[in-house]
């Protein structure tokens, strides 16, 4: 956020509230006079008035006055041709080295009836812009559906985001390929996301990753297999744009942080409560729009924040009582709560509230001492053969005792080992129960979903997939029928031998026409894996998207897998593993927009 759109920001938020108080309407006359100008001595009488309240030059307050005064005439006229026509304005909140004059608030008039892909056409048109994409309070608006569909008003702010970073200067079949990069990413990291989220953790742990969805202890959670998928890509989609955010590029990060947000909202809110992902996410989407300058999309901000804290409160608890019981300090998810009160503290300032800016900042810098690595600490501690992130969080956690720190870093490395054997015996264990049924003659794909279904006891595996065996082969015996003389000869006149004739049928339920068309796919000879009857599942009993898959990945997919697992951080408290540095920056701009205003205005 540059510091003059900030200030500018807070100075028209307290004029506001003033003229508010006041019921003043700068629309109106004597203010604005018959042809929309502005009453001279009025404004001016006005600006004189205000100025000392707020202890700043005449000229600066008049020059707000007037900028409030115009943004009003133009809602104004905004909502007569509305009325009128039904054209719509909207404010565009474009990428800042897409503004001319940053200062310069830019329009846009359209109907609400047409396609998000109509305006975003006419954007890149107007503006020199490629592969944008509209995001309307954190959703990104559907380029096929029609604007009033998803919720665009009249006077609507809608951002404008770059999908590709492409420079204009670059040959035309580079920024396509960048294009479809970038567009290919969000499909690669669902996908990618999608196979690990239905793998059930029964192949080889040494060679084929699995995710597992687990509490703050590590300790695996039971979740239903729908919200389970859901919250695998609500994660993977975060990861992802964590990863983006590392690499400042904030503006791709954003687009996988809100489709972090959409698969977070298929999940229950018993779930969100017990976890504390969704919270961070919030926290990473304004943090985006802090990067990218978007904070006039305040009130979409100001509700993530609150979210935010909501979340925390029950995740960990009002006095961060059941993060204490679980972990034992609260010391490192601090950091959280230092980003949240710092975004609290900045958009407070924008609106205009010096005095909860200044509350919230002294929250931060109260944090912020206490959190900051101290150099000498951290030397000694990577000096003991601790890494700079066990170093910083350990000294967290144990509120800077350097010898509590070095314990605390011993033990927690034992527990993540210990923790660690216990998962790879758990699944080494799955897998010989899977061996055991597959030597009894069941699929591997029928034994895990039977383990999965028995969790993990052996004996009712077995008993369930002997269940099945037995329905399905009363099934095939009450279809046996299907392949009845004379549907056997109707195939043995178009050429087909016998025993394949009457495979056909049997597999098909007895549809010839099935019969005939899987005879001509295999040229009329059927492979014995075809002839090899299903040992376990009931015939009823079709895999599923939302079932727990054993099947071997193609090398594609081992690729896409492998892709997503870049961008995974290989600790599991790598998010709150901050240095403070981008933290430390906004404190000291906060810090100058607030003391060089008054202590009471």
């Amino acid at each position: 956020m540059l510091p003059e759109t900030m200030a500018e920001q807070n100075l028209e938020a307290k004029l506001k509230n003033l003229l508010k108080q006041e019921k003043i309407q700068l629309w109106n006359p004597p203010y604005t006079e018959q042809d929309q100008q502005p009453g001279q001595q009025h404004m001016q009488e006005l600006a004189e008035r205000y100025a000392p309240l707020l202890r700043l030059p005449v000229s600066e307050v008049g020059g707000a006055l007037e900028s409030i005064r115009a943004q009003a005439v133009k809602r104004g006229k905004g909502n007569q041709t509305f009325r009128e026509t039904s054209v719509a304005t909207l404010e565009l909140l474009l990428p800042r080295d897409a503004k001319k004059d940053p200062k310069v608030r830019t329009y846009l008039e359209t109907r609400l009836d047409v396609s998000a892909q109509q305006v975003v056409d006419r954007v890149a048109e107007e503006h020199g812009l490629r592969s944008i994409k509209l995001i309307l309070s954190g959703r990104s608006l559907s380029a096929e559906r029609r604007l009033d569909e998803q919720g665009v008003k009249n006077h609507s702010k809608v951002m404008v985001l770059r999908v590709s970073d492409g420079e204009l200067k670059q040959q035309l079949t580079e920024e396509e390929e960048e294009r479809r990069s970038q567009e290919e990413s969000v499909q690669r990291t669902q996908k990618g996301f999608q196979i690990l989220s239905e793998r059930d953790g029964s192949e080889d742990p040494d060679t084929t990753p699995f995710l597992e969805i687990a509490d703050q202890k590590g300790n695996p959670l039971k979740i239903p297999p729908t919200e389970k998928k859901a919250l695998i890509l609500a994660m993977g989609f975060h990861e992802k744009g964590r990863a983006l955010m590392k690499r400042k590029h904030h503006d791709n990060a954003l687009c996988h942080l809100l489709q972090a947000d959409q698969q977070f909202s298929k999940c229950g809110s018993a779930l969100l409560s017990s976890v504390d992902n969704y919270a961070v996410l919030q926290l990473d989407i304004v943090w985006c729009y802090r990067a990218l300058e978007a904070l006039s999309c305040l009130e979409d901000g100001r509700s993530r924040l609150q979210r935010a804290e909501d979340c925390f409160l029950r995740c960990y608890g009002e006095q961060q009582e059941r993060l204490l019981m679980i972990k034992g300090n609260t010391g490192r998810e601090e950091v959280l709560f230092l980003r949240l009160y710092l975004l609290q503290s900045l958009l407070s300032y924008i609106e205009g509230n010096d005095s909860q800016a200044r509350l919230q900042l002294s929250k931060v810098e109260s944090l912020y001492a206490r959190l900051r690595p101290d150099s000498e600490k951290m030397a000694q501690l990577m000096a003991l053969g601790f890494s700079e992130r066990e170093a910083r969080l350990g000294l967290r956690a144990c509120r800077g005792d350097l010898q509590e720190a070095a314990i605390h870093i011993s033990t927690h490395r034992q527990e993540r080992e210990e923790l660690k054997q216990r998962e790879r015996q758990k699944r080494r264990t799955r897998m010989e129960a899977i061996s055991a049924l597959m030597e009894l003659g069941f699929s591997q794909r029928d034994a895990a979903r039977a383990l999965h279904h028995a969790d993990g006891n052996v004996d009712r595996a077995y008993a369930i997939l002997l269940d099945s065996s037995q329905e399905a082969q009363a099934t095939n015996n009450n279809t046996e029928g299907g392949a009845s003389p004379e549907k056997v000869e109707q195939l043995l006149y178009l050429g087909f031998e016998r025993d394949s004739a009457e495979a056909a049928l049997r597999l098909t339920g007895g549809d010839v026409q099935s019969a005939t068309q899987l005879l001509l796919d295999n040229q009329g000879v059927l492979s014995p894996e075809l002839l090899t009857p299903p040992s376990t599942s009931s015939s009823s009993s079709t895999p599923s998207s939302e079932e727990p898959s054993s099947a071997s990945s193609s090398p594609g997919d081992s690729e896409l897998v492998s892709e997503v697992l870049e961008d995974i951080a290989p600790h599991e408290e790598d998010y709150l593993d901050l240095t403070l540095e981008e933290e430390s920056e906004l404190i000291s701009a906060m810090k100058v927009y607030l003391h060089c205003e008054p202590a009471h205005t």
